[in-house]
């Protein structure tokens, strides 16, 4: 049975951050004397935007070297304001505003991946020089921006729900389980996870390195879009800086959830309790008394935990 177990925990390495996740919403319901299914939805909820844009992050992350995509916050707010502005409340717009985010993360995707791929950038150097014009961008469309009513097809998708679980539950899940099937079953998902292993013998084996890199680059593109425009539907509209919560979180949430920082494994679920995990760990910091600054060292900390600890296991294999 041990050994059971033990072969569980290590194939199963969105276990930890699931088993972290009930014990936190446990722990808070306990705490403030309500513990029911709603205050765990609640939390969902948010968790859902965080992962949606983790889910892009993933994908980069995978690609091995350290890789971390540094433009996700900017990408998020850009589309918050694209979206919030180019719909301005109807639904006549929505599709066109969609697939305009859609495109433009993509090529800020593209941007960042010739970076890397044949200018030789450090990922983290490239993603954080492309944050830095999206800024620029969305910094000088807010100068005009005027535009705060939201459409009911968003409202209806970030704030409803069906049989008693939020909509956007549902549509995370949808996602989860294609971007699964895609990692799991696909010539892409195992092209990927090759590449993130070791780049030359992939190369070698045949795997199309630079392309499979390319791709994971747009993937975290337009994830940033959709995940802005969710956010932009909950919140009420767009304002700046929105994302930058998001840029350690989407961090936290993939290598707590069990996807190596140096590439070769990714974890679907764990990304989607870890994301779950973050909110719950902010939502009972707030409940402490913590501050935001205290709150973000509090999650830096436990990021830089849990990458030590990856590290002294990597250098033990």
């Amino acid at each position: 049975m041990n050994l059971k177990i033990r072969d569980f925990l290590n194939k199963a390495h969105w276990f930890w951050t699931f088993a972290g996740s009930m014990l936190l919403w446990i722990f808070i319901g306990v705490l403030r004397s309500n513990l029911n299914l709603n205050s765990l939805l609640t939390n969902a909820i948010a968790a859902s935007f965080l992962a949606i844009a983790a889910i892009g992050q993933m994908f980069v992350v995978t690609t091995g070297g350290g890789a971390i995509d540094l433009s996700i916050p900017s990408v998020i707010t850009l589309s918050a304001f694209i979206a919030t502005g180019m719909i301005n409340g109807s639904d006549a717009y929505f599709l066109p505003a969609v697939l305009l985010v859609m495109i433009i993360g993509a090529v800020i995707g593209i941007f960042n991946s010739i970076m890397v791929v044949y200018l030789k950038i450090p990922p983290i150097i490239a993603t954080l020089a492309t944050g830095n014009i999206v800024t620029t961008g969305y910094l000088l469309y807010n100068e005009h921006f005027t535009a705060f009513s939201i459409c009911p097809i968003l409202l209806g998708l970030t704030r409803g729900q069906f049989l008693g679980i939020p909509l956007l539950i549902y549509f995370l899940i949808l996602i989860a389980g294609l971007v699964a099937f895609v990692l799991g079953c696909t010539t892409y998902g195992r092209s990927l996870i090759a590449v993130g292993q070791n780049m030359k013998a992939a190369y070698l084996a045949g795997v199309k390195t630079d392309r499979t890199i390319i791709i994971a680059y747009i993937i975290s593109g337009v994830f940033s879009g959709l995940a802005g425009i969710l956010i932009s539907a909950r919140v009420g509209g767009a304002f700046l800086d929105m994302g930058s919560a998001y840029l350690m979180q989407t961090i936290g949430a993939v290598v707590l959830g069990g996807t190596l920082i140096f590439g070769g494994r990714a974890t679907m679920g764990g990304t989607i309790f870890g994301s779950l995990f973050l909110i719950l760990l902010v939502t009972a910091m707030q409940i402490a008394g913590l501050s935001i600054g205290q709150q973000r060292i509090f999650e830096g900390i436990l990021i830089i935990a849990v990458l030590m600890l990856a590290s002294n296991r990597r250098a033990e294999e």
